[in-house]
């Protein structure tokens, strides 16, 4: 989904680095529990997505790269403004945080999940070229997996515009 904001340009927690939320003890624990994590943030994220033991794990074997829980801990950091991100993107986050229109065909998917942001509403504005929204009922956030056929509908639907 396109973003409104960008995180590089979010205002700075005033919190100490510990209370943020990622410290030392939380990329530990990250580290040691990373496989239990990530399918416990996929159950909270697609509450009806009964997904096998199968599915995830083949996901879960990208999480064995050496730089997965380096990479996740800067990220998370990175978007609540604790860390820098790579200054060969600047001139690209400056000009996604002025919020251009965006006139290419597009299509917006969104969950009842998404309470009261499943509607578009709140980013309908952002796009001039032929645009359509779709609430697709019972998903979380993993479209492709959890409704695949809706996702491929989607794809063949803004094709055709």
């Amino acid at each position: 989904m396109y973003r409104q904001t960008s995180y590089r340009h979010r205002r700075k927690p005033n919190t100490p680095f510990g209370i943020s939320g990622i410290s030392r003890r939380n990329a530990v624990g990250y580290t040691q529990y990373t496989y239990d994590f990530n399918k416990l943030v996929w159950a909270i994220q697609s509450p009806k997505w009964q997904f096998s033991d199968a599915t995830y794990d083949r996901t879960a074997t990208s999480f064995k790269n050496p730089d997965h829980v380096a990479i996740v801990i800067h990220n998370y950091r990175w978007r609540i403004g604790l860390a820098a991100g790579d200054p060969k993107y600047d001139t690209l986050e400056n000009k996604l945080f002025a919020g251009p229109a965006i006139d290419q065909p597009t299509i917006t998917i969104a969950s009842d999940f998404d309470g009261a942001n499943a509607s578009g509403a709140a980013y309908r504005g952002k796009f001039t070229g032929k645009y359509s929204h779709q609430i697709l009922a019972g998903i979380g956030h993993d479209v492709p997996q959890e409704a695949p056929q809706a996702f491929a509908d989607a794809i063949v639907t803004v094709a055709g515009y």
